[in-house]
């Protein structure tokens, strides 16, 4: 009998844990879908103020100003016929996005306001800056590729074929009126900064605007060396105006230098982000597939102009 209840005495302690891990586990399974649902709730939470921050860094919430004035370009625009007033507010009007008082008098009366490209007129300026690349007299388009590869039809580019916003056919407006007055060393900059801005909708460099959105950024450059801009301040500007006119692509070029490199997009070389290896469709497109076998897929809030009007 004094055996039994030796052995009795030692196995009571595993029973009692053995009940308490039961237990346990039970509970566990009850309150399971409490317990994931709030996870889940706090996954969301730290996912949704995350993609918050990296579209803060591509497309600052106040915007990215250069050191350039709009002046009396818009003017220019209208009276040369580039720019159809009528046309542009109509269009505007259809997207949901009437131009505002401040756009109206950027166009009709000029300003010396200093430009600043924002969440909200980001596709105001696409357009805008659209029709002063194509039609201000420049040495990339009247020697560059646009018309080395056009052979003769240029004027079937989306770039100028596209632009339906004019008094007339697009191509009366190509390359004819000193809309930015430069010197040839202002000019030569323009060549050689173009020449390493590339865009994610395809292969070619701002050298060869043959969509609007290389022939918008292309004027911003040209204004930007106008007003006496280093070769820097002109790359930085490319890096931001690409950013707010393609937010998708750039978006993942921020998550993938976060995860690969350890670097926020702000301190990333805009040489470097702009370039062939990131900024192309092809150099855009291996980050996107980096991020995907890394499992790392985030869409970031839409925003952004097409390739058209």
């Amino acid at each position: 009998m004094i055996k039994i209840k030796l052995r009795l005495k030692n196995i009571l302690p595993y029973v009692l844990g053995i009940s308490l891990i039961v237990n346990f586990l039970l509970l566990l399974y009850v309150l399971k879908p409490q317990i994931n649902k709030l996870v889940l709730k706090g996954k969301e939470i730290a996912t949704r103020k995350e993609t918050a921050n990296l579209f803060n860094e591509i497309n600052p919430e106040k915007g990215y100003e250069i050191n350039a004035k709009y002046g009396d370009l818009g003017p220019k625009m209208i009276e040369s016929g580039v720019i159809d007033l009528e046309k542009l507010k109509q269009v505007y009007k259809q997207s949901g996005q009437p131009l505002t008082k401040d756009q109206l008098n950027i166009l009709t009366k000029g300003s010396n306001k200093k430009i600043k490209i924002t969440r909200d007129n980001s596709y105001f300026l696409l357009n805008f800056f659209w029709a002063a690349g194509l039609a201000n007299k420049s040495k990339v388009l009247t020697e560059g590729d646009i018309v080395k590869y056009g052979e003769g039809q240029v004027g079937n580019f989306a770039s100028t074929g596209g632009w339906s916003l004019a008094k007339s056919a697009p191509m009366d407006y190509f390359a004819k009126s000193e809309l930015i007055p430069m010197t040839p060393i202002q000019e030569s900059l323009v060549q050689k900064v173009a020449e390493n801005i590339y865009r994610p909708c395809c292969d070619n460099s701002t050298a060869f605007p043959d969509c609007n959105h290389g022939m918008a950024l292309l004027s911003v450059l040209q204004l930007l060396s106008s007003s006496g801009a280093t070769e820097k301040q002109m790359f930085e500007a490319g890096k931001y105006f690409n950013a707010f006119w393609f937010p998708g692509n750039y978006y993942d070029l921020a998550l993938y230098f976060k995860n690969k490199e350890g670097k926020n997009f702000r301190d990333v070389p805009a040489e470097i982000v702009l370039g062939k290896n990131y900024s192309s469709a092809s150099g855009w497109s291996k980050t996107k597939e980096w991020l995907a076998n890394k499992g790392i897929i985030e869409q970031p809030p839409k925003q952004g102009g097409s390739c058209g009007v």
